[in-house]
C-alpha cells in the first residue's frame, strides 16, 4: 500500500510503514498459493466422492477443471500487471466495474478464506494424534491441537512474511513427496492387480468413468473445490520480487502443480481398495489406503502428510486474510485500525491478530457448539461456490477493463475476451447446477453470507464514509501492458 493508507487511515504526517517488498521470490509464493490449496487434505476431504461419482474417470474430470482455473489465473495475471496490490480483486472490480460490487467481492474473499481455514479442523487433531498412533476423539484434545496450531502459525505470520514462506516450503516438500511417493506406489499396486485393489480400464480415461456410469457435472462440482485457493499467489504481491509480473506467474504455475498432484494422487489412490472400504472409511480415507498399502508406520507417515497440509493452509489463510482485510480497510472499506503494519515485522499485525483469533475463536464453537455444527457445516460446503464467485467477478473484470484490448486483434480477442468469458461461463454453470442440486439450508448460508457483507458494504459507504466509492472506473488505454499502473506505479 502506498502512503495514501496512512492519510485514508487518519494517520501522523509521517511516512506510513509498508509491508517488506522483495522479501520473497516467484517459487515461495507459488508454494503459499499451492498450500492455500491444501493438496493432501483436499484429496482427503474429496477422493472418495470424486470416485464415485465419475465411475473412477477422476483423472480427466481434474485435468478439464485445470483448463478454466488455468484461464482465470492468467485473469489474475493480467491485472496484477494493472494494479499489484494486495486488495487483488476487491480493487480490480471496484476500478474496472463498480466499488460496490468490489467491496462484495473482497467480503466474499474473506469469507471464503476464514471458512475454508476453519474447515480443516475436522482432519487436523485426528490427524495429528495418528502420527503419534493415538486414534482418540477427545472434543478437548482436538480444541488443543486446532488453538495450538493457530497461536503458532499467527505467531509466524506476525513475525514476517520471509519466515512464512521459508515455514510453507518445508512443510510443501515433505507433504507432497509423501503424497506423490503413496500416488506411486498405489498406481503400480493397481496395475500389477495386488488383492483388494480395483482394475485399471479404458473407463478411468473417461469423463463418463467405467461403463458410463459417471456424472461429469458431479465431478466438475467436486473438482473446482479442490482446486480454490491457488490465487492466495497475488495477496501476497507487494512483498514478491517484481511484484507486476511474478505473482500472476505464480499463479498461473500453482494451478498448473496443482493439476499434476491432483491427477496423479487421485488416480494412484482412488484404486488401491474396493469400491465399498474407498466409501466406508472417508472420513479417514488417506490414511486407511495408506495402511493397506504399507501398514501401519506408513499410515502414521501419511497422517503427517495430511496434517502438515491442514498446518499449512491454516498458516496460509491467516496471512492471505489479513493481507485481504489490510487491502480493504485502507480505504476504510474495514475498520481504518487494520491497516496499521509494524515498522519492525513489516507485517499488518492488526489484522492478521483479528483473522487468527477469529480463526480460533471459530474452531472452538465448532467443536464445542453441536447445536451449530450442522449449519456451520453447511457454511463450510458453500465454500467452494464462494470461490466461484469471485473467481468469476475477476474474470468479468478482466475483460472489461481491458475491453479496448479485446477489439484490437483476434490474439487479445481470444486471450482477453473470449478465453475469460468461456471460464466464467464454466463457473457459472458449475454454480447454478450446485445451487440446484443443494437443500435449502445450504443456499440459505449462502444468502446469509452475501447478507452480511451487503450489510457492511452500506456500513462502509454512509457510516465509515469509504473514499473507495467514490473511485473512478479505469479502463486499459491501450498502453504496453507491462507498462502497469494504479496506486504503485
Amino acid at each position: 500500500m502506498t502512503d495514501q493508507s496512512a492519510a485514508l487511515a487518519g494517520a501522523s504526517t509521517a511516512p506510513a510503514a509498508r509491508l517488506e517488498p522483495d522479501a520473497i521470490g516467484v517459487a515461495q509464493d507459488t508454494v503459499i498459493g499451492m498450500a492455500s490449496s491444501a493438496p493432501a487434505a483436499s484429496i482427503a476431504l474429496t477422493m472418495p466422492f470424486l470416485a464415485a461419482a465419475v465411475a473412477y474417470g477422476s483423472g480427466p474430470i481434474i485435468i478439464i477443471t485445470a483448463i478454466p482455473m488455468l484461464i482465470i489465473a492468467n485473469a489474475y495475471r493480467r491485472l496484477n500487471l494493472w494494479n499489484a496490490n494486495c486488495g487483488a480483486s476487491f480493487e480490480w472490480v471496484g476500478r474496472a466495474i463498480s466499488p460496490y460490487l468490489g467491496f462484495i467481492t473482497g467480503w466474499l474473499m474473506i469469507a471464503a478464506y476464514i471458512i475454508a481455514t476453519v474447515s480443516g479442523v475436522e482432519v487436523l487433531g485426528p490427524s495429528v494424534l495418528a502420527v503419534f498412533g493415538s486414534n482418540s476423539t477427545s472434543t478437548w484434545a482436538n480444541i488443543g491441537i486446532g488453538t495450538g496450531v493457530g497461536v503458532i502459525m499467527l505467531i509466524i505470520a506476525v513475525v514476517g512474511i520471509k519466515i512464512t514462506a521459508r515455514t510453507q516450503v518445508g512443510m510443501a516438500v515433505v507433504e507432497y513427496a509423501i503424497l506423490i511417493g503413496f500416488a506411486i506406489v498405489g498406481l503400480i499396486a493397481v496395475i500389477n492387480h495386488h488383492p483388494g485393489t480395483v482394475s485399471f480400464s479404458s473407463g478411468w480415461l473417461s469423463v463418463s468413468g467405467i461403463g458410463g456410469k459417471g456424472d461429469a457435472v458431479a465431478g466438475f462440482l467436486i473438482a473446482v473445490f479442490m482446486f480454490t485457493g491457488w490465487d492466495g499467489t497475488v495477496y501476497v504481491n507487494e512483498e514478491v520480487k517484481h511484484r507486476r509480473v511474478n505473482p500472476g506467474r505464480a499463479a498461473m504455475l500453482a494451478v498448473g502443480l496443482l493439476a499434476i498432484i491432483y491427477t496423479l494422487a487421485t488416480v494412484g489412490l482412488q484404486g488401491t481398495v474396493s469400491p465399498k472400504n474407498l466409501s466406508s472409511n472417508s472420513d479417514d480415507i488417506l490414511v486407511y489406503v495408506a495402511n493397506a498399502l504399507g501398514g501401519g508406520s506408513w499410515a502414521k507417515v501419511m497422517a503427517l502428510a495430511l496434517a502438515l497440509s491442514v498446518i499449512a493452509t491454516t498458516g496460509t489463510g491467516i496471512v492471505l486474510t489479513a493481507r485481504m482485510v489490510y487491502g480493504m480497510a485502507s480505504y476504510r472499506a474495514l475498520p481504518a485500525f487494520l491497516s496499521n503494519v509494524s515498522r519492525r515485522y513489516k507485517t499488518p499485525v492488526a489484522a492478521s491478530i483479528v483473522v487468527g483469533v477469529l480463526i480460533i475463536a471459530l474452531t472452538w464453537v465448532y467443536l464445542l457448539a453441536t447445536t451449530v455444527q450442522n449449519a456451520f457445516s453447511d457454511v463450510v460446503d458453500v465454500t467452494g461456490l464462494l470461490f466461484a464467485v469471485f473467481y468469476i467477478l475477476t474474470a468479468i473484470a478482466t475483460i472489461v477493463y481491458y475491453r479496448r484490448r479485446v477489439v484490437g486483434s483476434v490474439w487479445n480477442f481470444i486471450i482477453l475476451g473470449a478465453l475469460p468469458l468461456g471460464a466464467a461461463g464454466f463457473l457459472v454453470w458449475m454454480f447454478v447446477k450446485s445451487v440446484m442440486g443443494e437443500g435449502a439450508s445450504l443456499n440459505w448460508s449462502l444468502i446469509g453470507v452475501v447478507a452480511v457483507g451487503l450489510v457492511l458494504m452500506l456500513y462502509a459507504r454512509f457510516g465509515a464514509q469509504s473514499p473507495f466509492f467514490q473511485i473512478r472506473r479505469e479502463s486499459d488505454p491501450e498502453q504496453a501492458v507491462s507498462s502497469g499502473r494504479g496506486r504503485h506505479a
